[in-house]
């Protein structure tokens, strides 16, 4: 397969992916079949039925590219706008500390420009343009080391529960006291 788990379907590769589908035109105009086709051109039959569809009902121009298969939601200038507010800091959008969260910048979206994105379409957006997530470097200083140690020693055992019960056991899920 040339396109094998959505490979090659980058917008640099798009003269391409038109290229292939016009031979696939030619092919078929002369009369091969749709399995010949996909062969020659090592592509899957289905992408060869699809597009004798679509070359049967508009020509080869149908076939030509379309664009990007994808296009951003905020533009340029609205990630720039985007940039901005999230350099501000959550709280100066209302939020009550200053950690940035997914949610957080999805609902900023959604109440400066009035669109819906999902998260990982936001998680995406901001990789693309060279956000990166950040863990903190160093503890706070608010933290209580020894309220955190003595919860591990004294509370945290105590909320665990053992992995077996002490008495025989059954191989039956459904009738555990079948023994």
């Amino acid at each position: 397969m040339r396109y094998a788990q959505g490979g090659g379907l980058t917008a640099e590769r798009q003269p391409f992916r038109e290229r292939i589908r016009l031979q696939a035109a030619e092919l078929l105009a002369v009369g091969h079949g749709n399995a010949a086709v996909a062969k020659e051109l090592r592509v899957s039959v289905r992408s060869v039925q699809r597009w004798r569809r679509t070359w049967e009902e508009g020509g080869e121009h149908a076939l030509a590219s379309q664009g990007p298969v994808s296009r951003p939601k905020l533009s340029e200038a609205l990630f720039a706008v985007l940039e901005r507010d999230l350099a501000e800091g959550p709280a100066a959008h209302g939020w009550p500390d200053q950690t940035w969260t997914l949610s957080r910048i999805s609902t900023l979206i959604g109440r400066r420009f009035h669109k819906g994105m999902t998260l990982s379409a936001i998680a995406q957006m901001l990789h693309r343009q060279r956000f990166s997530h950040q863990v903190p470097a160093r503890r706070a200083v608010e933290r209580g080391e020894d309220a955190v140690s003595g919860w591990v020693k004294e509370t945290w055992p105590q909320g665990e529960t053992p992995w077996r019960g002490s008495g025989p056991g059954s191989a039956s899920r459904t009738r555990q006291a079948s023994r």
